[in-house]
């Protein structure tokens, strides 16, 4: 089988690195890719936001699957193009993947269906959000409406970081994804991420994980991409997931399928948990980055499978099988992160480091300039390692943390804290 994936961070080079382990994967592509991922793959410069080209390639490849990394090739429509060409796909519908495109879509969906979810109200204007904040007080949550790269967010603690947070997005801070504003109340507990495959009827779920958006240590600083996370989470009892797969998740698929627009991929309900009952703060139409290399570090090659039987409806048949373990993911990033961080800088001793089914260092924005890695971007690498508990797990990705000579990166110390205090 010649496989196809879509996009160039550290997702994209965790699902590489699961598919290359399954002797199904003949031949295996990644565009555009990254410094990591031309170490396991092949690695094409195409546009991936143009579903015609997509389509091109993938003929001039005998490409027989294409998986879906990013959220902007699923909002440009390219799935749509790629299986109107005939070509297996792995990925939503543009129309599906309003549930992550679009946040006030998201909200409709949940409010037909009566899924959980904190109150909401859309503004098309700064003046009339202002008012509203004003009105309600803190801490609320400040979302842009479109896709934002992870940045679309703002939990802001007090009024005037929410009137600051909302002159930025209606300014244009974050371009057309700020045209319009969703202001939710705050919700209080503890966020979790769940994920489950769909093939348009049956959903079948894949992991739980945790992820850490803070910038610093303590959960402290802005909001980020992510920094670091760990898979399963605890916090996501058996229990809770049958009550997410019961009110949530199932309820807005049906609302889609209902509507015409059937989901097929991955689906993320991010939630809030709080004395046993599971709100949704959103979904995601992809998997998570970093939850994705936690994810794939313990599915490994039956990702592949898996995807596959997604992809062709026929996940009704398929199973997941777990192994008892646990992953954690450390996000190093440019100092700076998460705004502006300098690019260039050499990263050196990665070559020194293990690379096996338990140790991987997950490449999110690299590059080689003169035979050396460099960061290229402000997330930089996801240091990823699995344990028979958490806190090995933990010790050994930042061992291999402590190994790694960049000294214009950070990262938190403290990725795991919720589960380890609680083991």
């Amino acid at each position: 089988m010649n496989i196809l994936i879509l996009g160039s961070g550290g997702r994209e080079h965790a699902l590489a690195w699961a598919v290359k382990q399954n002797p199904k994967c003949d031949r295996l592509i990644v565009a555009p890719g990254n410094a990591g991922i031309a170490a396991i793959a092949e690695v094409a410069g195409l546009d991936i936001l143009n579903g015609p080209l997509v389509a091109t390639f993938c003929e001039e490849n005998a490409i027989d699957f294409v998986i879906v990394g990013p959220e902007a090739p699923l909002a440009a429509g390219v799935a749509d193009t790629l299986r109107a060409a005939g070509i297996l796909t792995f990925g939503p519908s543009a129309a599906a993947a309003r549930l992550e495109s679009s946040k006030a879509f998201t909200k409709e969906i949940c409010d037909a269906c009566g899924a959980p979810t904190a109150k909401w109200a859309r503004f098309t204007s700064a003046g009339p959000a202002l008012a509203h904040v004003r009105a309600a007080g803190a801490p609320i949550v400040i979302k842009a409406d479109g896709l934002a790269a992870g940045k679309g967010v703002v939990v802001a603690a007090t009024t005037a970081e929410a009137e600051t947070a909302i002159a930025g997005m209606f300014g244009g801070a974050l371009g057309a994804a700020g045209a319009e504003v969703v202001i939710e109340e705050f919700m209080a507990g503890e966020e979790a991420s769940f994920f489950v495959l769909c093939d348009g009827q049956d959903v079948l779920p894949v992991g739980t994980a945790q992820d850490h958006k803070r910038a610093f240590d303590g959960d402290t600083g802005p909001n980020t991409g992510g920094m670091g996370a760990y898979s399963p989470a605890p916090v996501l009892t058996a229990a809770l997931q049958r009550q997410a797969l019961d009110r949530i998740i199932r309820p807005c698929l049906a609302e889609l399928a209902r509507r015409g627009t059937p989901y097929q991929g991955v689906l993320y309900a991010g939630l809030m948990i709080r004395e046993g009952q599971a709100r949704l703060v959103e979904f995601n139409a992809r998997f998570g980055d970093p939850e994705c290399q936690v994810l794939m570090m313990r599915l490994g090659a039956q990702a592949l499978d898996l995807m596959q039987a997604c992809a062709e409806g026929r996940l009704a048949a398929a199973r997941v099988n777990w192994a008892d373990d646990h992953a954690l993911t450390v996000v190093m990033a440019g100092r700076g992160y998460p705004g502006p961080s300098a690019k260039g800088s050499v990263i050196r001793g990665l070559d020194r480091l293990p690379e096996d089914s338990r140790h991987m260092v997950f490449h999110a924005a690299t590059a080689i300039e003169d035979g050396q890695v460099v960061a290229a971007g402000g997330r930089v690498l996801n240091v990823t390692a699995r344990g028979a508990t958490l806190a090995e797990a933990a010790r050994e990705a930042y061992a291999m943390v402590d190994r790694i000579d960049w000294p214009d990166g950070f990262c938190r110390r403290d990725i795991g804290w919720r589960a380890l205090a609680r083991a």
